[in-house]
């Protein structure tokens, strides 16, 4: 089988085709995760097509679907388990109470008695909690192959730079955003990353604080407060992680003549002891088609999102 990455005989990459994509608003939807170190090879497919005995696959695929948990897969830069038991980690990016906590199981079966309704309503299991940030780097050559020409230069830059806080992992979602990268337990992505934006948004991360000129949004929120979430940081200047608190998000409202919807977001800010409320109105129309996967043979819906900010 060829693989996506080194293959030459077609060099699309969907990651400049999308340039002209709206950045922000475009982070898949997901509070709930569930990370399991493996450490390959990845398929397609990733945990499908992994390596984990096929009632492990199934079953922990039907529960975390039923769930609503993301399950990625993970494993360290350039290193080789030697033992067959793993580490896992389970967290949650609700904002203002987002967590993560890990342990290391012994057999691919105790995947299965993982509380994952449990997890996607927030509640600890009651593992190791992890202090430290973790920073996901989509590397998945056989997802897209723009994962790995774009996202391994950067999970190699970072492993070296941040040992302990960051993993190679599968399909974030949007792979014409590579580098993209996920970090947890906040659930921020970001996309369009090189080695040295990487290294700036790693910092930031670290230091509790947010890049928006680089976010594709936080993971928790609809692509619309996604959308609001960045523009109104960028209007304030504001970078802290816990920032801006979610107040209040209308229903979408339909437009007469227009495919068009517009959504009202209320936002509260607090900064040296002033208090704001800001309005973010966001209208959501159809954007360019493109090819969002290197794979892809035809153009697929996008969507625009434009902000009118105001106060409350």
């Amino acid at each position: 089988m060829t693989d996506p990455a080194n293959d030459s005989s077609e060099r699309l990459r969907c990651s400049v085709g999308a340039r002209g994509e709206q950045l922000a608003g475009t982070a898949a939807v997901d509070a709930a995760y569930l990370l399991v170190e493996h450490p390959g090879p990845w398929g397609r497919k990733a945990l499908a097509e992994s390596g984990l005995p096929e009632h492990v696959r199934t079953g922990l695929a039907e529960a975390a679907d039923e769930a609503g948990v993301r399950v990625q897969l993970i494993r360290r830069h350039g290193r080789t388990p030697s033992t067959e038991a793993f580490r896992v980690f389970l967290g949650h990016a609700a904002p203002g109470a987002a967590w993560l906590e890990t342990t290391v199981l012994e057999v691919a079966d105790d995947l299965l008695d993982l509380d994952l309704d449990g997890l996607a309503e927030g509640r600890s299991a009651g593992l190791e909690p992890v202090e430290h940030q973790l920073l996901l780097v989509c590397t998945n050559g056989r997802r897209d192959a723009c994962c790995a020409e774009f996202g391994r230069p950067v999970a190699t830059a970072l492993s070296a730079t941040h040992p302990q806080e960051t993993w190679e992992t599968t399909h974030l979602g949007g792979h014409r955003f590579a580098g993209a990268m996920l970090a947890l337990p906040h659930g921020i992505s970001y996309g369009r990353l090189d080695v040295d934006s990487a290294a700036r948004v790693a910092r930031a991360t670290l230091a509790g604080e947010l890049v928006p000129e680089l976010m594709r949004g936080r993971t928790a929120y609809a692509p619309a407060v996604q959308a609001a979430e960045i523009a109104l940081l960028g209007r304030l200047g504001e970078r802290r992680v816990e920032g801006l608190e979610l107040v209040e998000v209308s229903p979408p409202a339909q437009a007469t003549s227009t495919p068009a919807t517009t959504s009202s977001v209320v936002f509260r800010h607090a900064r040296d002891g002033d208090t704001q409320v800001h309005r973010v109105l966001v209208t959501e129309t159809p954007g360019t088609p493109v090819r969002t996967s290197c794979a892809d043979a035809a153009s697929k819906p996008t969507r625009r999102f434009r902000i009118e900010i105001g106060r409350s």
